[in-house]
């Protein structure tokens, strides 16, 4: 009899220890990230700033041969742009030491084309020394923008220029302390100085630069650095296809280890793809990367850096946000401006996580075991993680609020150590007793969030469709984040009707002519306004009756109006949409037009011309078109023609912003816009719009 009882206690014994067994933990899926690439994703939101020999110039890019005597900021403060970057909430700085002009702001001693032959700081000056400096002071960590393009060098496009590249590169990883990420613009060989030639040199930029030997030297002086490169050999982070800040919906963090990357593979990543390569979003808080005075009134809004936010760091990218520096050697305080609002705005949307005090429950859980069950993904640790069974594809996560909770964002994170996962996802919400579909989205990786239209609920639930191993999820998050008044649109048509558009339907317009701020007490828009065609100064603020908010000011500056011009080089009546004020459309040359190509437009009436303006064609489908080299001659009688400006239009393929060229002043009556070479070396030359300055 006691033997019989010893026997079954041993039995429930066992059978308890049994229960206690832990399941294996899960295996990683695909490539993974390797620990630099870790540290680097979590930091998440860091500065690019631009600084160079073309900021004298008031050029896109320099050229080579400027004068180093330019070089003369008179209140250069890097503790100020490391400041601003703090406050702003961002982890880090990366500095164009050089760009394309080759002009190094540092001492290098490998060049006399530096800061040392500047008067600032009497030619002893080191900038690449003082942000290094200021950036440890204020707890942020320093990365370099070495451009492999150097237009001023003589050796460039030879053999020799690959030793020289490497010496500033050993130069700038060895003098400054731990460097977290090294950057090599995508922009390789055109016309340049070159050491007097003046002359246009091509290479190879996959085989030029031996990238493979270049990457093994950065890692051997820099073992905890990641590398951005847009071109040849696979670095650890890629470009996303453009400069617009985003990334697609669909964003894997995986690439090809070899073979070309369209801007498709680069938007969106490969899903089977055997190297991890995450994507960097990287966007200036203007329309260009260096300063321009004229774009004093062109600083991102607050919703556009919002959508900015969740378009890149809510998309599984990290966000690399530009500000250019003024002559003076100062961020300008618009910007400072713009970046604490939007620092202001992201603490007030992530404010309160309301998935902290709701009960979370899953459908399936890994072994049954406590180690990861569904309060792992609302834990605020995201080492742990809710995960399912090996052979589980579908699941889901359901969060009970037990009240009526009104939210408009939802956050899900992946523990990407061990591989990017999820394929598919759907998010929703129960309303009134029925279960109702808020979102259906494809990839999550290391941070997804989704905005939709404010929901009240009880319930939330994230299930898993499908994923390429066991759903894994470290942390998920609800919020309710307050409203942002998007900014109103204005444009003006040809004949020069100016309209105004509001970002919702919800919002009030009210504007002023006058160049003073406008009020829900200034004149309120309801229908186009007819203007004389003159210049016209005009000022906008959307207004919500309901909560009393206003959006920040748009404001547009509009020249003579074009109601009386013609084109005269083509009798298409479509060529007409590059003089209609809007972007989104746009006119190309017929395409058995060899370059070059001329647009000739008839002003109606002589006008004092000073300078011209062109945007080139907004879709990424005509990006083709777009004119890189130009010509811009004028006349009075449409036969003697003056040249008045050539050249570039520098970075535009990336950056297809507004082209602002200064010139004269002049009278005419006709202009000529000639297109030398498009992004493509083709034929193909388009037009979203064309316009003159006048004096």
């Amino acid at each position: 009899m006691h033997t019989s009882i010893f026997v079954q206690l041993a039995l429930c014994l066992l059978t308890s220890l049994a229960g206690l067994a832990q399941p294996a933990p899960p295996k990683p899926v695909g490539p993974l990230p390797s620990a630099n690439q870790l540290r680097w994703q979590k930091m998440e939101y860091y500065a690019f700033i631009h600084f160079s020999i073309n900021t004298y110039t008031d050029m896109a890019w320099g050229l080579g041969n400027e004068d180093p005597k330019l070089f003369n900021p008179t209140k250069l403060d890097c503790r100020q742009w490391a400041r601003i970057c703090k406050e702003a909430g961002m982890t880090g700085i990366i500095f164009t030491a050089k760009h394309h002009s080759g002009f190094c702001l540092w001492p290098s001693k490998y060049t006399d084309y530096s800061v040392k032959n500047a008067p600032w700081r009497n030619g002893k000056g080191d900038v690449v020394r003082e942000l290094a400096d200021a950036c440890k002071e204020y707890g942020l960590k320093f990365g370099v923008y070495l451009s492999p393009w150097d237009r001023n060098h003589a050796d460039y496009g030879k053999p020799e220029y690959i030793t020289y590249f490497r010496n500033q590169l050993t130069e700038l990883l060895t003098n400054y302390g731990d460097i977290f990420e090294v950057w090599y613009d995508g922009a390789n060989g055109g016309s340049g100085y070159y050491g007097g030639a003046n002359e246009t040199r091509k290479i190879d930029a996959k085989t030029y630069y031996d990238w493979p030997n270049t990457y093994k030297l950065v890692r051997k002086l820099q073992p905890n650095i990641v590398i951005w490169n847009d071109g040849g050999d696979r670095a650890d982070l890629r470009w996303v296809g453009t400069e617009a800040g985003y990334v697609g919906e669909t964003n894997w963090s995986l690439l090809n280890a070899t073979g070309d990357v369209p801007e498709e593979m680069l938007r969106h990543g490969v899903e089977n793809g055997n190297a991890w390569v995450p994507g960097e979003v990287n966007t200036s808080i203007r329309p260009e990367w260096f300063y321009h005075e004229r774009e004093d009134r062109k600083v991102k809004t607050l919703p556009q850096l919002m959508d900015t936010y969740y378009n890149s760091i809510g998309r599984n990218g990290t966000l690399l946000l530009n500000f250019p520096i003024m002559p003076n050697g100062l961020i300008h305080e618009l910007d400072e401006k713009a970046a604490q609002s939007f620092a202001n705005a992201r603490k007030e949307a992530f404010a309160v996580n309301l998935a902290k005090n709701a009960k979370v429950t899953a459908s399936e859980v890994r072994g049954k075991s406590a180690t990861y069950d569904a309060g792992k993904a609302i834990d605020a640790d995201l080492e742990s993680f809710w995960g399912t069974d090996d052979n589980v594809r579908n699941a889901s996560l359901t969060l009970n609020f037990n009240k009526p909770t009104t939210f408009n964002r939802f956050l899900v994170q992946e523990p990407i150590r061990l591989g990017q996962r999820v394929k598919a996802f759907k998010v929703e919400a129960l309303v009134d007793g029925n279960w109702k579909e808020i979102d259906k989205q494809t990839t999550i990786g290391y941070k997804r969030i989704l905005r939709f239209p404010t929901v009240e609920a009880t319930q939330l639930r994230l299930t898993i469709l499908d994923a390429k191993g066991s759903p894994l999820i470290s942390n998920l998050a609800v919020y309710n984040a307050p409203l942002i008044l998007s900014p109103p649109v204005i444009t003006r048509n040809q004949t020069g009707d100016i309209q105004i558009k509001p970002g919702d339907t919800e919002s009030e317009l009210y504007y002023t002519l006058d160049g003073s701020t406008p009020t829900a007490k200034t004149t309120k828009y309801t229908t186009p306004m007819k203007t004389s065609g003159g210049k016209v100064e005009l000022k906008a603020i959307a207004y919500n009756p309901f909560t009393k908010q206003s959006s920040v000011v748009s404001e547009e500056k509009f020249d003579v109006a074009r109601s009386n011009w013609k084109i005269l080089s083509t009798d298409a009546k479509s060529a007409y949409q590059a003089l209609d004020g809007n972007p989104g459309t746009s006119w190309q040359q017929p395409k058995n037009l060899a370059m070059p190509t001329d647009l000739v437009i008839d002003l109606g009436k002589e006008e004092n011309l000073v300078g011209f303006r062109y945007l080139p064609a907004q879709n990424w489908w005509e990006e083709a078109s777009i004119i890189t080299h130009y010509q811009f001659e004028v006349s009075t009688d449409n036969v003697t023609w003056k040249r008045v400006s050539e050249g570039e239009f520098s970075n535009i393929k990336n950056s297809p912003v507004w082209q602002t060229k200064s010139f004269g002043p002049i009278k005419a009556r006709y202009i000529k816009l000639r297109a030398l070479k498009n992004t493509q070396e083709g034929s193909a030359s388009g037009y979203a719009e064309v316009d003159v300055i006048t004096q």
